[in-house]
């Protein structure tokens, strides 16, 4: 279970500093500017004040799979807690806060509290809780304003890509009808490493576009892990609770 959670918090490690947007268009017209699809994403950030997610959640590597029910629950910009259950006892949970990460697992009878310092240092990249956010609502992982980018429109898609370096490389795609988020995709060369996040479906609930269907894939040397999440019941801006309470038995892990 501690895999799952770890999954959805390490698989964003594109993270570079903020540079003002340089946006070089291909010499074929593809009829639409990519400062309008920018300017459309901008806007359609999702205005809501709570969401309430329940979902089947499939995690998948070289040696295991499990299927478990996760519960999510976001008050925008502040709190996200995850719950994860299996036969319908609760394994997993995490709070996520701008500030700092808990969690704990029933395996292990282990738990974790600390900054996004303590937690990019283990995971050898950087996170936030803007990207955790962005990911679970369909959201590109940073601010397309302030990236490098060029653009082509390949296979019915706009494909928006940051000038090439020598760290990270990140790949946004758009539907050509509606310009929704389809697909984001990290690359690091050191370590070699590759995250796919794709939205296959989405849905509108209360004027709010929110994905129904997630799927992560993280490419490393030793193997391919796999989370696919299905959305099953999504509730908007409804009064919800975050409890969180660590079992007294459970021994703290610490990350130096």
């Amino acid at each position: 279970m501690k895999k799952i959670i770890a999954l959805l918090l390490l698989v964003v490690f594109a993270s570079c500093k903020a540079k003002k947007a340089i946006i070089e268009e291909p010499k074929e017209s593809t009829g639409l500017s990519s400062e309008k699809i920018i300017e459309k994403h901008s806007k359609g950030q999702n205005a809501f004040s709570t969401l309430y997610i329940k979902s089947n959640a499939n995690y998948k590597n070289n040696n295991q799979s499990q299927n478990v029910t996760a519960e999510i629950k976001i008050k925008k910009d502040e709190k996200i807690l995850i719950s994860i259950r299996f036969l319908g006892i609760t394994m997993a949970k995490a709070l996520i806060t701008p500030t700092e990460v808990k969690y704990y697992e029933k395996i292990n009878g282990s738990f974790f509290e600390g900054n996004y310092s303590a937690l990019s240092q283990w995971l050898g990249t950087d996170l936030d809780f803007n990207k955790v956010q962005n990911i679970l609502i369909g959201q590109s992982l940073n601010n397309l304003n302030s990236e490098k980018l060029t653009m082509v429109l390949e296979n019915n898609l706009y494909k928006l890509t940051t000038l090439p370096n020598e760290s990270t490389n990140k790949i946004y795609y758009f539907e050509e009808g509606n310009l929704m988020l389809k697909k984001q995709e990290i690359s690091q060369q050191n370590p070699l490493r590759t995250v796919q996040i794709m939205y296959s479906d989405r849905k509108e609930i209360n004027q709010i576009n929110l994905p129904s269907t997630l799927l992560i894939e993280a490419i490393q040397q030793t193997g391919t892990s796999k989370i696919n999440i299905n959305y099953n019941t999504i509730t908007v801006n409804e009064e919800l609770s975050f409890p969180y309470s660590v079992p007294e038995s459970y021994e703290r892990v610490y990350i130096n």
